[in-house]
């Protein structure tokens, strides 16, 4: 079984279509939406985790791709400014999937990307402002 959080990011044509159905149906994959918005001007951002055999989701992600769907990985929309984070670990105590955890003995903060789900908690809880989410900001198309 194979598994990734993912970026889509969709025009406003593929707004109503079930893309999410699709994948089910054809592919065999399954997923967990983490997130969904749409914006102003229709384009949309679903971050999910897909998960199934490894065939199976590159066959998926093609069909993303073929459509006009925009798939990214997640850390790429997620940044740590370590100049700024002094390993408080507030983060760590609300981070829902163990992204942020605190390396011990040593004490520090550390933010393994592959686990995050963008929920944006820890850009809440930091006091020192240096994680930041960047896909709710950008400009999609």
């Amino acid at each position: 079984m194979y598994s990734k959080v993912l970026a889509l990011r969709f025009p406003k044509k593929m707004v109503n279509e079930p893309i999410a159905a699709t994948l089910v149906k054809k592919f065999d994959l399954s997923f967990n939406i983490l997130k969904a918005t749409i914006y102003p001007r229709k384009e949309g951002l679903m971050v999910l985790e897909l998960s199934g055999h490894r065939k199976n989701y590159q066959e998926g992600i093609r069909y993303l791709k073929k459509i006009g769907v925009k798939v990214e990985d997640i850390g790429n929309d997620i940044k740590r400014d370590e100049e700024k984070c002094f390993h408080c670990g507030a983060c760590t105590a609300v981070c829902p999937t163990g992204a942020l955890y605190i390396k011990r003995p040593e004490m520090e903060v550390i933010f393994d990307k592959d686990k995050c789900s963008a929920c944006e908690l820890c850009v809440l809880a930091c006091p020192a402002w240096a994680m930041e989410v960047k896909f709710n900001r950008s400009i999609l198309y």
